[in-house]
């Protein structure tokens, strides 16, 4: 099975084309980035949708996790959920269940018209029966079975080595590991003595994945789990190590992505976001963030807002939503719903930097005009969440201008004042 980027050196392929067209972007242009490792378009060849691509000159992208977890498991709940973070503008679905029939659920969700990844450890996991129970012939069998399901992408934590296990020890973290797959590596490193089997096995690893057509996204099981941790060498050494393995990919022809950073306080994204970029030879970078505080538990999606628009104006490509349940409760649908609708309106925010003067024709210069006329109907048509902005507005009854301001609104006062005009802003 020919991976894209093999496609790419003799042609423009069909997925190419497709999301060059979402984009608003020449195919030649998108298959020369392919090429480089700059985009990717996760695609399993045994599933049937619309793909999208994630990466340099392309819009941010953003993606929702869901899931069961061993104390709340309702699958098809978790469907509504997805249903839910689709309807709200999710471009991506992760499937991180970790309780009840993992892949029955896995196949549920993969008959949605979206790109999936998911996390080929948890379910690895649970059926050794514990981390220290699991052998890597276990592991990549479950890997395997993950790609020939049909899942897009996988996160995998090839960066979860000695060095980076040896950095956490020297140099100690509040948080230690936050990250599960990370923990499960450093777990399974600990009790056997040996070397993290998806970093000493990384081209057996590429050849799977070779075979199967399926995005490698390259976790970042060392981020730090509070700001406070965020300048400790660990993820340092993990960024370095994914730096190899980055390139080690693309010299198999395999797309790859890179997560990161975690909880890093707003001056320090910028720097860490770059620094990844130069190190990975500016492979799509997919952040789940990252959190610029720690102290506004319920609120961890505007926290994660703020530092992702951030990252969004320093390279990064892919937006990971934060619930407001994040580090207290597995999300609900409501929790979906405005964790999904914050991040794209971050996504958004951020892609005010790579799309420039194309920014303001997503809608920016007509709602613009449309509150400057006084025009409800055009502005709920232009909004991200129109329905919602409608609720809010009704609820004062039917009036002109908003209830706020009433008789003395702004720009009714200096409506015959100052002219009017009908053509597009000059943004000079």
């Amino acid at each position: 099975m020919q991976s894209l980027i093999a496609e790419c050196k003799s042609g423009i392929p069909e997925d190419i084309k497709i999301a060059a067209k979402k984009e608003g972007v020449d195919s030649r242009a998108l298959r020369k980035k392919v090429l480089r490792g700059h985009v990717v378009i996760p695609h399993n060849p045994l599933r049937d949708f619309s793909p999208c691509a994630i990466g340099e000159g392309c819009r941010i992208k953003v993606n929702v996790n869901i899931g069961t977890s061993g104390i709340r498991c309702d699958p098809e709940y978790e469907i509504d959920k997805a249903k839910c973070a689709i309807e709200c503008g999710a471009d991506v679905i992760m499937d991180l269940s970790t309780g009840g029939d993992i892949r029955a659920i896995r196949k549920k969700i993969l008959d949605l018209d979206i790109t999936v990844g998911t996390v080929p450890v948890y379910e690895a996991v649970r059926r050794a029966g514990s981390v220290y129970d699991l052998d890597p012939d276990l592991l990549f069998k479950v890997i395997r079975e993950h790609c020939r399901d049909g899942v897009d992408f996988l996160t995998l934590h090839c960066g979860v080595n000695h060095e980076a296990f040896s950095a956490l020890k020297k140099d100690p973290r509040v948080m230690g590991v936050v990250s599960r797959g990370g923990a499960f590596h450093i777990a399974m490193m600990e009790s056997s003595g040996e070397e993290n089997p998806l970093y000493s096995e990384y081209d057996y690893l590429l050849e799977i994945l070779a075979e199967e057509g399926v995005t490698i996204s390259l976790g970042d099981g060392m981020r730090p789990g509070s700001v406070v941790d965020a300048v400790k060498r660990a993820k340092t050494v993990e960024y370095l190590a994914l730096g190899e393995l980055a390139g080690r990919a693309l010299d198999a022809g395999i797309q790859r992505m890179i997560e990161g950073p975690g909880h890093i306080p707003v001056h320090q994204i910028g720097y860490n976001v770059r620094m990844i970029k130069e190190l990975t030879n500016n492979a799509p970078l997919y952040l789940l963030g990252p959190l610029v505080t720690d102290i506004a538990p319920g609120y961890d999606h505007v926290s994660g807002a703020i530092g992702g628009t951030v990252a969004a104006m320093n390279g990064a490509d892919f937006l990971c939503m934060v619930s407001p349940s994040e580090h207290l409760a597995l999300p609900d649908i409501d929790d979906i719903r405005e964790g999904t609708r914050v991040a794209k309106i971050a996504a958004h925010a951020g892609d005010s930097v790579r799309l420039e003067e194309r920014w303001y024709d997503e809608g920016e210069e007509a709602m613009a005009f449309a509150r400057r006329n006084l025009d409800w109907e055009t502005q709920f048509s232009l909004a991200m969440f129109g329905e919602h902005a409608l609720r809010i507005h009704e609820r004062d009854g039917d009036t002109e201008t908003c209830s706020m301001c009433g008789d003395l609104c702004a720009v009714k006062m200096v409506d015959d004042i100052l002219p009017k005009s009908g053509k597009k802003s000059d943004r000079s």
